[in-house]
């Protein structure tokens, strides 16, 4: 290839349309022209593809494009037969091809007709591939999403990391490597890789200045995300999940709320994809619910929103899932839901894996919770994680976050941070986070009394303040490098040499005061009754009724008033203003059994309220649940009728003992009994069994952070959960 010896604007204008390229298009174009290796790092939407599909159409030759994706080799092939008259012109290698089409394609290059080929990596692998390859002319080879070749990219697939020897095999041609996302460690790893350290590099700022960035607590998200879709009709957008499962739950969910949702993931058919993929693309389909593992090859301009239903597992992938929107220069809304629940089923996950690729993996995950938790504009934070530097105030997009826009308070967390890590140097670095939580509140456990903890000075100093606080500052202290977590010891915190020196100079350390996650309780999670704290705002002067209302209730049942509905849903009702039995079987935690028993007097309450203060209902509000297919609740009813052990229902279903029990407890809590003394009459005796009974039944909470605070040190948490459960079914049932 000769350079400049085509006029690039002509053909771009012939080819495509376009009067002029964009940013460095045409730079790269003439170094890959002059026989250049070419590295470019261009963020979704910056038009990478034409970096290569031009070139190919006008050199002599077939160019190799080496992509991960069958879904976005079909778009990109699509699109190349829609600019010329020959469906020739572009054509696809790999396992979906049958040999009659596998012929017709390897004719095609022979005649001169195809100008690239589109191929897999592990086609490229295939001897006769190879041979056939180095028998005719090719232009260069493209290597499309080259984050895959380096194990710290998001998406690394080995096969990739033996492109160079492959590439070799079949002859000399110039590389040109792209990729939407690489932190300089990755950057670094694919040009090793790839042997293309000199390579010249191109890279565009990543700074998407139309993307609003949103991190939301993952509480009540179905209803938030049927809510904002509702409010941003006839947009497309798409969410993202992290497990097959979920993606066709939660599209079942969207489309019974009137949604025209699609699921999208690995597991289904290529036809069905392919055919979902279209539908998207029409606008059949306005929003397509897909698996983060499977990488969705979908190149829509007017991709309004994109959703992460569950936190992500790297930076890198999060945003280039987010990048999926608003590539068109338009509006696109990026909101990820977090629960550091999430994190550590990913850590336990990740404990199963060989070392490299653990450490690897913590490392990603780290970066992710720093995101989610941090009270910095969250697009310097982006771009700083890929090298670029941004001021956050006056720089493109500065007010485009949620942090920006609200900024969080901060407090001066010094001194405490001090404290906790002095007591974990001083425990010689042996407890985990809820451990030391629970030295720093005073609270004997098991590992304390093992230690001999609360006989030192430092047991219970921090019990001015509330599990949760502390929590939050360890885990700031390990975003930012003071301590680090060991899985392969199951989470016991170490020092780093920051923290050594911490402790010997503390220097100003500060956390976010109105932190979503003051609610976060010590294992991680959202209590019940505290599940509304991210809603919209509900009726307060509706809610102060209602609680009293609910306690006249209780009174004349001679029951706790949490045993007739618990805040939750009350709150739920100030939202939605059921005013039929019906209606109320759709607030959050209500059954028929439930909604029958105790439902009247609400219903009634609330109908006069609304008419009383010309209330517009927001029927938009009720999510409709999907009749869940693999749910258990029928047979849990069944086996507990006939005694079954608990355990066996457990296993038969393929539950954990935790997943059973909060199966147990949706059953009770929307108004159905469940008989399970034969089973707590083998583990509690009868005054066990009364005290926690008394307790609940004079509470005013049956939250799990309740009980545990008052029985934590005598009885497991199961106990308790069993307890409740046969105190619900008893009491309010």
């Amino acid at each position: 290839m000769e350079a400049n010896s085509k006029n690039l604007t002509s053909y771009l204008k012939k080819y495509f349309g376009f009067d002029q390229f964009k940013g460095q298009q045409e730079e790269i174009i003439t170094s890959l022209f002059n026989g250049e290796d070419v590295f470019v790092l261009m963020p979704t939407g910056g038009g990478k593809s034409l970096c290569y599909q031009l070139p190919a159409l006008m050199s002599d030759g077939v160019a190799i494009i080496v992509s991960p994706l069958i879904a976005l080799m079909k778009n990109q092939v699509d699109a190349i037969r829609g600019i010329s008259e020959n469906d020739g012109i572009a054509h696809v290698l790999n396992s979906s091809l049958n040999k009659s089409e596998t012929k017709t394609v390897m004719t095609d290059i022979k005649n001169g007709v195809t100008k690239m080929l589109y191929v897999a990596p592990e086609s490229l692998t295939k001897e006769e591939y190879i041979d056939f390859f180095k028998s005719v002319k090719i232009s260069f080879f493209a290597i499309d999403e080259a984050h895959c070749i380096s194990e710290w990219g998001h998406d690394f697939r080995p096969e990739y990391r033996n492109l160079k020897s492959i590439i070799n095999k079949i002859g000399d041609a110039p590389i040109i490597a792209l990729t939407a996302t690489a932190t300089p460690k990755v950057q670094e790893d694919i040009q090793k890789t790839l042997g293309m350290q000199t390579a010249k590099v191109f890279k565009d700022s990543f700074n998407r200045t139309n993307l609003f960035y949103e991190v939301r607590p993952k509480v009540n998200q179905d209803k938030e995300i049927v809510r904002f879709i509702k409010q941003n009709e006839g947009k497309s957008g798409v969410i993202y999940c992290l497990s097959r499962k979920k993606v066709e739950e939660f599209s079942q969910l969207l489309q019974v709320n009137g949604i025209n949702a699609i699921p999208y993931h690995a597991g289904l058919d290529a036809k069905t994809r392919s055919r979902h993929q279209d539908m998207f693309l029409m606008e059949d389909a306005s929003v397509v619910v897909a698996t983060i593992a499977f990488g969705m090859g979908i190149d829509k301009p007017d991709v309004r929103f994109v959703i992460h239903y569950d936190t992500p597992k790297s930076l890198e992938s999060y945003y280039q899932e987010t990048g999926r929107a608003g590539r068109d220069g338009g509006e696109g809304h990026c909101i990820a839901f977090y629960d550091y629940k999430d994190i550590e089923k990913l850590e336990k996950f990740l404990a199963s894996k060989p070392v490299a690729e653990r450490e690897v993996g913590m490392q990603l995950l780290s970066e992710v919770v720093a995101y989610a938790e941090t009270s910095m504009s969250r697009r310097k934070f982006l771009l700083h994680y890929f090298g670029e530097e941004f001021d956050e105030h006056n720089g493109p997009g500065a007010n485009m976050d949620d942090n920006m826009r609200n900024p969080k308070k901060m407090v001066d967390a010094t001194e405490d941070a001090s404290k906790v890590l002095e007591i974990i140097s001083k425990t010689n670095q042996k407890l985990k986070i809820n451990d030391v939580v629970n030295v720093m509140v005073g609270k004997e456990t098991s590992i304390t009394k093992s230690y001999k903890l609360e006989k030192e000075s430092f047991f219970g100093t921090g019990k001015g303040k509330e599990d949760y606080y502390w929590k939050s500052i360890l885990r700031q202290l390990i975003v930012h490098n003071f301590l680090i977590k060991e899985i392969e010891t199951y989470g016991i915190l170490k020092l780093t040499k920051e923290g050594k020196d911490f402790i010997a100079n503390p220097t100003f350390f500060e956390i976010a005061e109105d932190v979503d996650y003051k609610k976060l309780l010590t294992d991680g999670s959202l209590d019940k009754e505290d599940v509304s704290t991210a809603t919209l705002a509900y009726d307060d002067v509706l809610l102060k009724q209602l609680k009293d209302l609910r306690k006249k209730i209780a009174k004349k049942h001679n029951i706790p008033p949490f045993a007739v509905f618990q805040d939750t849903s009350l709150e739920d009702m100030t939202m939605q203003y059921p005013t039929t039995i019906k209606e109320l079987t759709n607030v959050f935690g209500v059954g028929e059994g439930k909604a029958q028993k105790f439902g009247k007097d609400f219903v009634n309450f609330i109908a006069q309220y609304v008419t009383d203060n010309d209330i517009i209902r927001p029927e938009d509000m009720v999510v409709k649940q999907v009749a869940d297919k693999s749910s258990h609740k029928v047979y849990i009813i069944q086996s507990t009728d006939r005694k079954l052990n608990l355990e066996d229902v457990a296993s038969a279903k393929n539950l954990s003992m935790s997943d059973l029990l909060s199966e147990m407890e949706a059953i009770v809590y929307q108004g159905t009994k469940l008989n399970i003394d034969y089973y707590i009459d083998d583990i509690l005796d009868e005054d066990q069994q009364e005290e926690i009974h008394d307790f609940l039944m004079d509470s005013e909470s049956d939250s799990m952070s309740v009980l545990l605070k008052e029985f934590g040190d005598d009885y497991e948490e199961d106990d308790l959960r069993l307890m409740r459960i046969k105190f619900i079914s008893e009491v309010a049932n």
